[in-house]
């Protein structure tokens, strides 16, 4: 596959946020005891085991949507289960999966029919990433773990907020309403906020 250097920097520059904030998941997922899968999350209609499938199936549904598929079989797929007996290998699987499809030559520039509204693949996997990062905190929240994010993953969200959702139809961006915001927060607190948690 060739591009031209700036063509390639920054879709390597966009697979390698998308890599970053999917290990981030994966760190805290090796993590989860026999019986820590019903464990509930901040994402109150998922336990940890629905949290890791809606990531799993969530990977699989954007490499469906950059070979065609349209929003009505994206959501239609939402919550089929994606993990089978190995939820570790289905959701690394998942991972190498769509971080191959959007490598592939053209997919970065490629509309795709997101449920949301029609855009570039490059922002699709932004979208991507930015859930990946988020639903990484609930994760770790839910398993008692660290919560810290990597700090880059969250200085390019809350510098890119409306970029990454530029265009999308208006409605609760798959995240709840956030809750009021503590003075002096963090800058991650500040994100999570705006994506509807609460990181008190």
């Amino acid at each position: 596959m060739r591009r031209s250097g700036d063509s390639a920097r920054l879709a390597t520059m966009v697979l390698d946020r998308f890599l970053l904030a999917s290990k981030g998941f994966e760190r805290h997922l090796r993590t989860v005891a026999p019986d820590g899968w019903g464990a509930p999350t901040p994402c109150t209609d998922w336990d940890v085991r629905a949290l890791v499938n809606h990531m799993t199936r969530g990977n699989l549904n954007y490499v469906g949507l950059l070979r065609g598929a349209t929003r009505e079989e994206f959501l239609a797929q939402r919550e089929a289960d994606a993990l089978g007996d190995d939820p570790v290998a289905a959701f690394t699987g998942s991972v190498q999966a769509c971080a191959d499809a959007f490598a592939e030559e053209g997919a970065l520039d490629r509309v795709v029919d997101y449920p949301l509204g029609k855009l570039t693949g490059r922002q699709a996997l932004a979208l991507r990433t930015a859930d990946s990062t988020v639903h990484t905190w609930d994760l770790a929240r839910a398993l008692g773990a660290d919560e810290t994010l990597d700090p880059g993953l969250v200085a390019w969200i809350d510098e890119s907020h409306d970029e990454i959702f530029a265009g999308l139809a208006p409605g609760p961006r798959f995240f709840a309403d956030p809750p009021p915001g503590a003075p002096h927060a963090t800058r991650q607190d500040r994100v999570l906020t705006r994506f509807g948690r609460d990181p008190r």
